[in-house]
């Protein structure tokens, strides 16, 4: 398998998997509640515990696949996604689906880090920013496909059905790893180890790092509390999650675009600053009238910064720091990533409604912006 497209399509797949399976719990949150005797600050600590190992394994992760290689430490991410799937559908208490969701979620780091990294590995020569813009829709698209089928898997055969087919995906993501992908020719073996950032390149890139946080932190405010606002505002769980899910085809459509708007006409920053603006005005409009229509127009809107987003850690990092560089910016991102649904499912028991979410989420776009505005200071480019 030489062919960057072919690599790009499998690792795709795989994430798409992952994010198939971090959906579930939000996707099926009222079951979780009535099945466990939850509320919907535990829900948002469940949710929260995926990302939770990122800030233990994202910095180290560059680090181990330069001594194992990146295919073997993904196969291994798999096998651990597996594994903590297998004790959430079998097991039958909350601290059973704690433990299975944290050891899903070490996988899922593992994942994350080194895959955006073999990306960048089979497209260095053109085309990183389509390459990127294509990779990062597989987490969308794997929520979009939650969302839409987990209500009726669940409906039909329960929440074991539902984690028996999330287990199945990552089967797939396995096998698709370990029969037919392999490393671009000229990284087939472990890389030397990398040098860290310093000075204005480690500031920047952890401020990059909070920008892509608070911005992921936006968007799960759509798919993990979109639902349950939806059915306090008298729609169905089913209605619920099939709009929450056409807001995430739709987000699969406006995140390359976003991303081809920028390469295209050279202003990557303008596009994303109006996709963040326009990210927020439909989170208020969604607050005063959660209809199809609004939703429509978020997904249409709330991809566009994307890739200008995932473009930023490229233009910071030189090769030399790039891998420890990226733990870095990955470690801030799980960390905003934890945090995220912890506050704002506090913060919805606390006000009774999940209309905070989408408070919340508004406030996020806002610090993105700031801290895109940050980076883009000529002190700071100067990195």
């Amino acid at each position: 398998m030489n062919s960057p497209w072919t690599a790009l399509a499998i690792l795709f797949t795989a994430r798409c998997a992952m994010a198939f399976q971090y959906q579930v719990v939000a996707a099926l949150g009222p079951l979780f509640m009535q099945r466990h005797g939850a509320n919907l600050a535990d829900m948002g600590v469940l949710i929260a515990l995926y990302m939770l190992p990122g800030l233990v394994f994202a910095l180290p992760g560059g680090a181990i696949a330069q001594k194992f290689g990146d295919r073997r430490i993904v196969v291994l991410g798999l096998t651990t996604m597996i594994a903590g799937g297998v004790i959430m559908w079998q097991g039958d208490t909350w601290t059973l689906q704690i433990i299975g969701r944290v050891l899903a979620g070490t996988g899922g780091v593992v994942l994350n880090v080194l895959m955006s990294k073999m990306v960048a590995d089979w497209f260095a020569g053109g085309k990183l920013a389509t390459a990127m813009g294509i990779f990062v829709n597989s987490w969308p698209v794997g929520i979009a496909l939650a969302l839409l089928i987990l209500p009726s898997i669940a409906a039909a055969g329960g929440l074991n059905a539902a984690f028996a087919v999330s287990v199945f995906l990552c089967i797939g993501g396995f096998i698709l790893m370990t029969g037919l992908y392999r490393n671009p020719p000229e990284t087939a073996s472990p890389t030397s180890r990398g040098g860290w950032p310093k000075g204005r390149i480690l500031t920047a890139i952890l401020i990059a790092g909070s920008v892509w946080g608070f911005y992921n932190g936006a968007l799960i405010m759509i798919f993990a509390f979109g639902p349950t606002l939806l059915v306090e505002r008298g729609a169905g769980l089913t209605e619920a999650s099939g709009i929450s899910a056409l807001v995430l085809w739709l987000t699969a459509i406006s995140i390359p675009v976003g991303g081809i708007l920028g390469d295209r006409f050279g202003r990557p920053h303008t596009v994303l600053m109006v996709g963040l603006a326009a990210f927020a005005t439909t989170f208020a409009l969604a607050l005063f009238s959660p209809t199809i229509p609004v939703f429509i127009l978020m997904g249409l809107v709330c991809g566009l910064p994307a890739g200008p987003i995932m473009a930023l850690p490229a233009g910071i990092l030189p090769p030399a720091t790039r891998a420890l560089g990226m733990g870095l910016f990955f470690t801030i991102y799980y960390l905003w990533m934890v945090l995220t649904p912890i506050v704002t499912g506090a913060a919805s028991e606390w006000m009774g409604s999940a209309d905070a979410a989408f408070v919340l989420g508004m406030v996020m776009l806002g610090l993105t912006a700031a801290g895109t505005l940050i980076l883009k200071h000529p002190r700071m480019s100067q990195s």
